[in-house]
């Protein structure tokens, strides 16, 4: 017994002291200590050790120690590398002007939808204060090794937040087209020499946000948001649709105690007393009382002030993926939003409502543009909509294509008997078409507005006009019914006919449209002057003066969220 006691104790100290000197290792730059007895010597000292410290942590990706990681490591060592690791941000033991104003920059970056705790804000004030505390002893202020440190935080920050106010960070999605692969590190590197040669901070970041419109309105609106905003106390999210539901309980649990519905030395609570404290919250909030949890509750408890800021922050990022610009006219649809819009010279010449696509058969984002028009269109179902809907229908009852007012055809076009079908051997598809006629009971409407596009949605009218006086409109299988398609068409077949005149060129003219719709006949009219069609995501926008938010109807927020905004 005693030799193991002894053992046991031989082997708690070897551990500890393995384990210490993995901690010294880890921390060497930041426990590290140089001391420069004169201030002239300061820049060269510094300068060693800028190069040592980045050479020291390149195969650490960037980690300088457990709490701090330069985030944009590479632009950061190819920087100093290209100016001799020489110290850009002090001299001599003193910050120079142009660190004065980057920090200032920093700790005002909400007001460019940035966090300022991603740009090492709380590394720089520490070791500012304490330079500023070292007034006798001055250990603190002539140690090289954290005005190395600072100087590395500061050009991170910089490189870090260029590149966030340029293109934001936000992974690219397909359809954008303002990614430039050949951006590489000597763009940003240009705009921080730009800084050191007297340039402002402000001027030399704020030159690469997007020049679009309604960026521009969206960040003026940000200011007077933070001036009432309340970023405390910090309240806890509530992830929904969740994974696993006794986690998800308790987070449910947490909140409720942060709304104070719940007491706080409460752990648990049955079905009942968890609905009752919902039922408090519903009243609060003035939603329906069922005292259930789900995307109403959850998103209202999400509705904080901090919250709405993340979702400001992703919205930004949302134009710095658009093109640099835009055509002189275009069609816009902003889906959460409900509504389209026809730019002209970067004015609002027409708007609509509309109804998009329901959560689970949501409309796609996209870039195109008109091709043709269509009057008393056909409707080819969708494979999607055929396997989700129809075929379940088909296998309990063949005459529910004739109910629906459909028809089944091969791909030929030659009529199929539905009940000469054996329709459970089929699961993924059929191989038929299935198409509702044109008329005015087509799920199309009159008129349908096609473009290119790899998902078969389209604009188009709709047989359910009163679907538009709805608050939410997320109601169709995909496509985009338009409630004043008449307007389009007669602005579309108006740029055609100045098209066809600027090319002494003959188009068909409104009144054809008109005489074809009014005998009730399907034609297809091409459209020669192009016209940009665009379906995009904004669930904040900058609206007469004021911020609206919109309803994350995707979830797409959330996800964002979680993928890039989980430190917050």
């Amino acid at each position: 017994m005693k030799y193991l006691s002894n053992f046991s104790f031989r082997q708690i100290v070897v551990l500890l002291f393995f384990f210490s000197m993995v901690a010294c290792r880890n921390n060497t730059s930041k426990k590290e200590k140089e001391i420069v007895s004169e201030p002239a010597k300061m820049d060269d000292v510094v300068q060693s050790k800028l190069e040592g410290v980045l050479s020291s942590i390149a195969d650490n990706k960037g980690k300088l120690d457990d709490s701090s990681t330069l985030v944009s490591f590479a632009s950061v060592k190819a920087f100093y590398k290209s100016n001799q690791y020489k110290g850009i941000w002090s001299s001599a033991e003193n910050y120079l002007p142009v660190a004065d104003s980057l920090f200032q920059f920093i700790e005002q970056a909400k007001l460019y939808g940035l966090f300022p705790e991603q740009y090492h804000v709380k590394q720089l004030t520490e070791i500012r204060d304490r330079f500023a505390a070292d007034t006798l002893a001055k250990t603190d202020r002539r140690d090289a090794v954290q005005w190395a440190r600072a100087d590395l935080f500061l050009t991170d920050a910089f490189l870090t937040m260029a590149k966030h106010i340029h293109k934001g960070r936000l992974m690219p999605d397909s359809i954008y087209k303002n990614i430039d692969s050949a951006q590489g590190l000597s763009f940003y590197h240009t705009h921080l020499k730009m800084v050191l040669q007297g340039k402002s901070i402000t001027e030399a970041l704020s030159s690469l946000e997007p020049k679009n419109k309604d960026y521009q309105i969206l960040k003026k609106s940000v200011k007077s948001f933070l001036d009432s905003a309340k970023f405390t106390p910090a309240y806890t999210y509530v992830y929904y649709p969740y994974k696993d539901s006794t986690a998800f309980i308790k987070i449910l649990i947490r909140r409720l105690q942060e709304e104070g519905v719940v007491s706080l030395l409460v752990n648990q609570l049955d079905s009942i007393q968890l609905k009752q404290a919902i039922i408090k919250v519903q009243k609060q909030r003035k939603l329906s009382t069922d005292g259930k949890f789900g995307v109403q509750l959850v998103n209202a408890l999400n509705n904080t002030d901090p919250e709405k800021f993340i979702r400001i922050a992703i919205n930004l990022d949302r134009y710095k993926l658009m093109p640099d610009e835009l055509p002189v006219r275009y069609i816009w649809v902003n889906l959460p939003s409900y509504y389209l819009q026809v730019m002209e010279d970067d004015t609002v010449h027409l708007e609509s409502k509309v109804v998009i696509g329901k959560p689970n058969t949501r409309t796609p984002l996209l870039t195109s543009a008109i091709s043709d028009l269509v009057t008393y269109p056909q409707w080819t179902i969708p494979n999607s909509i055929i396997v989700k809907e129809i075929l379940p229908a088909l296998k309990k009852n063949p005459g529910y294509l004739a109910r629906k007012g459909y028809m089944l055809l091969s791909w030929d076009g030659e009529p199929i008997d539905p009940y000469e079908v054996d329709w459970k051997k089929y699961n993924k598809g059929i191989p038929y078409k299935v198409v509702q006629g044109s008329g005015d009971a087509n799920a199309l409407g009159v008129l349908k507005f096609n473009f290119p596009n790899k998902y078969s949605v389209y604009l188009h009218d709709t047989n359910q006009r009163y679907l538009f006086k709805n608050e939410n409109r997320a109601l169709s299988h995909g496509c985009v019914r338009v409630q004043e398609w008449e307007k389009l068409t007669w602005y579309i077949s108006a740029l055609d006919s100045l098209a066809a005149e600027a090319k002494n060129s003959t188009t068909l003219s409104s009144d054809s449209i008109k005489v074809w719709l009014k005998r009730k006949e399907r034609h297809v009219i091409p459209v020669k002057s192009k016209l940009s069609v665009y379906f995009r995501y904004f669930t904040a926008a900058g609206k007469n003066g004021k911020l609206v938010f919109y309803n994350d109807i995707y979830g797409e927020d959330r996800i964002a969220r979680a993928a890039y905004f989980s430190y917050k």
